[in-house]
């Protein structure tokens, strides 16, 4: 398990000014686009170049659940692939736990992938000869780790995401969704601290999808994983990040929560997207309070300390709740002892609109 002593706020992906060009004229294109700054239509033009992922900066923390999301072509797939260097950057810099990737040689980035990396894909790929626990035992045995060995850890990672009983029937036996849990029980059972999922429950069927979605997330913080998640659904992104980059044209066109990005949108794009995504359950006082100074000054006649009381993570819905029995129209937000602000009525009805709160600038 990963260590207690580590920060919680440790970076342990840095992507910094990450670019991806696809084609035999990658480097010249790269050049034309510092000195001219071409277009990606320019430089496909020019270059005959695909431009997959252009100038990238991220960061993801530890325990810290990162979605990237985007539309088919947006370059979401390539960026996650950099990350352990199935697709090597054409430029900027990528650094792992603050070790630079491009600088490790072929043994350094199998070490890197073994002990710190693991990855599950949209498509399994489950061995079919092999049953569920020599499936998810494959990962230790490239590592050399002996059967016994190898295959206790297996069923320890098959007991997390719950198929200890399918241990040894073959992937042929296992639904769709059962399957995608064996690839997730292999890439924990090396216990890495970072886990890279490329659109993992994207074939699912709805309902096993969302209780995929809900036991990933458990799962990846009870034992404490950073995680890179990639997703074509807002909606799915919403529900699983702590934290999203929506990528258009390969480019990051907004990182933020769910709260920042549906509340104030960068552009009309990232509008778009987020235009009836419901705010009941997403947005939180912390989001909506005012200040109370700010507060006091349109309503002198009200005790701000005797105002019904909220924290600063309770949702919509729940402020809702409470607003209805307020007197003054208004609720106080405090955290432990310290008074944040105050969400009055007319600002909770505005946040409640599935709309922006701030007008987006036009893309």
């Amino acid at each position: 398990m990963n260590s207690p002593n580590t920060s919680p706020t440790e970076v342990l992906i840095d992507c910094q000014g990450v670019w991806k060009v696809f084609g035999e004229k990658s480097a010249q294109a790269m050049k034309a686009i510092a000195e001219r700054k071409l277009s990606k239509t320019e430089v496909l033009r020019e270059f005959d170049c695909v431009v997959g992922v252009s100038s990238a900066s991220l960061q993801v923390r530890k325990g810290e659940i990162f979605c990237i999301m985007g539309l088919s072509g947006s370059g979401k797939s390539t960026l996650i692939r950099m990350f352990n260097r199935l697709i090597d950057p054409t430029g900027g810099e990528i650094r792992i736990k603050g070790q630079s990737l491009m600088q490790l040689d072929a043994k350094g980035l199998r070490a890197m992938r073994a002990k710190h990396i693991g990855m599950v894909f949209q498509a399994v790929a489950l061995l079919p000869h092999r049953n569920v626990l020599e499936n998810a035992a494959f990962g230790l045995e490239v590592q050399g780790l002996g059967k016994t060995e190898r295959h206790e850890i297996a069923s320890k990672a098959l007991a997390k995401v719950g198929l200890s009983d399918w241990a040894h029937k073959f992937p042929r036996e296992l639904s769709g969704g059962m399957q995608q849990r064996v690839g997730l029980a292999r890439a924990i059972a090396a216990d890495p601290e970072i886990i890279l999922m490329d659109e993992p429950f994207s074939a699912l069927d709805p309902l096993i999808r969302r209780q995929l979605q809900d036991e990933f997330r458990q799962l990846a913080k009870e034992l404490g994983k950073s995680a890179v998640f990639i997703t074509h659904d807002l909606d799915e992104a919403m529900r699983i990040g702590d934290r999203i980059a929506i990528m258009k044209d390969g480019v990051i066109v907004q990182t933020g929560t769910a709260a920042d990005i549906v509340m104030n949108p960068a552009n009309a794009y990232v509008a778009e997207f987020v235009a009836g995504i419901s705010h009941l359950h997403l947005v939180t006082a912390r989001s909506v309070l005012r200040p109370v100074a700010e507060f006091q000054k349109s309503h002198p006649s009200v005790d701000v300390q005797t105002l019904p009381r909220s924290g600063p993570d309770v949702d919509l819905d729940g402020l809702i709740g409470v607003m209805v029995d307020a007197p003054d129209h208004a609720i106080a937000v405090w955290d432990g002892q310290n008074l944040l602000g105050v969400v009055t009525s007319k600002g909770l009805l505005r946040s409640v609109q599935e709309k922006p709160v701030h007008s987006p600038a036009e893309a």
